[in-house]
């Protein structure tokens, strides 16, 4: 099979698609979702719940809970581009194990402030130790850590980012525990995902790059480097192995790749009708790519990916960035606005209207919806 030629039209479907945008999944369909997706980011989670609203019909917030706490077949903890993400519990050791070297890229930060390999050992072994009973606050954690190997470990412990407990995220040992009012807690990876079964760092690599073209596709090793938050040497040498499994494509002059059994399903690819859709801060959905001129005008960049890694909600469609919105609760009323940077059709007008409505119905509000002019 040679080089296979598709518009953006049909990227665009196959993605959305691909990450249930164009018709929203049922309930039970939940982690299949978030598997689809390649995790779903979750810097916050009431952001996180808000981007699986937009993909699965009729999702509540105590869904979302319920899956993360009760029944444990979703999983939050450090992921890709160190950042927060919301994974199915049985991938975990494929996002974990696939993104190895970004923990051996973690403690090279470290090392560059101060803290040794045994010294970070030590802590990590502590954690590892004092969570065996069950989550704990961070501030547990680290007093506890502290009183195992010295005060030298609390600032690496209650370091904003993460420190030593993302390291030991990136590891495999640790993941999110349920919050405990305002605070947040860690549990052991161990005891907290008990089924889960482990796998190879080679196998985890594959299974990885394998689920972001499945979901992203068509993109480049740089694309997926980026995603990933990789070196694109290491991604280079993982899409090596994948050999035959990738076929490639052109779009507008670009190359990149799909999986070779999607490429029927790509060059398929339509939406029947208007894919209308807002999506909050962090949308996944906006962060597959190295370059993002097939989402958004570069005129309007900054007023979607921001500084300091701040991402702005967005109004999708068809698959392209056509505004911003924000909201606003106050009681059980949701006011919504909507910054389009041009003007609306109609239908779209509508359709906007009626994501509005339906995160109205997820905050158990009415709405009121304006749109700046």
């Amino acid at each position: 099979m040679g080089t296979v030629s598709v518009s953006w039209p049909e990227i665009h479907a196959f993605r959305l698609h691909r990450h249930h945008l164009d018709r929203p999944a049922s309930k039970v369909q939940l982690v299949q979702v978030v598997r689809d997706a390649c995790g779903i980011q979750s810097q916050f989670l009431s952001a996180a719940s808000l981007a699986l609203r937009a993909r699965v019909r009729g999702l509540t917030r105590d869904d979302v809970e319920r899956a993360l706490w009760r029944d444990r077949t979703l999983v939050k903890a450090w992921s890709m581009r160190g950042a927060l993400h919301l994974l199915p519990s049985e991938d975990f050791p494929i996002y974990n194990r696939g993104l190895s070297s970004r923990a051996s890229r973690s403690m090279r930060w470290m090392v560059r402030r101060g803290l040794t390999d045994e010294d970070a050992d030590a802590m990590v072994a502590a954690i590892i130790d004092v969570l065996r009973d069950g989550p704990l606050r961070r501030r547990e954690v680290a007093r506890r850590v502290v009183a195992a190997v010295g005060e030298k470990a609390r600032p690496w412990v209650e370091h904003t980012w993460g420190g030593v407990l993302q390291r030991a995220t990136l590891l495999g040992h640790v993941v999110f525990g349920p919050d405990e009012g305002n605070e947040i807690t860690f549990a052991l990876r161990e005891t907290w995902l008990r089924a889960v079964r482990d796998i190879s760092r080679e196998e985890a690599e594959l299974a990885l790059m394998r689920a972001y073209f499945r979901g992203y596709g068509p993109a480049t090793v740089q694309d997926f480097g980026a995603w990933a938050d990789v070196a694109v040497a290491d991604a280079k040498a993982i899409f090596k192995r994948l050999g035959d499994e990738v076929a490639p494509v052109t779009v507008s002059g670009r190359t990149s790749a799909i999986l070779r059994k999607d490429a029927r399903t790509l060059r398929a690819a339509r939406l029947t009708s208007p894919v209308i859709r807002l999506l909050p801060n962090f949308d996944s959905y906006l962060l597959g790519h190295d370059r993002k001129d097939h989402l958004v005008d570069a005129e309007h960049y900054k007023r979607v990916y921001r500084k300091a890694g701040w991402l702005s909600p967005v109004v999708l469609v068809d698959g392209r960035v056509v505004g911003v919105w924000s909201y606003e609760r106050k009681g059980r009323r949701l006011r919504v606005r909507v910054e389009p940077f041009g003007k609306l059709p109609r239908a779209v007008r509508e359709g906007v209207e009626a994501e509005a409505q339906d995160i109205a119905r997820y905050f158990e509000s009415s709405e009121e919806v304006t749109f700046a002019s």
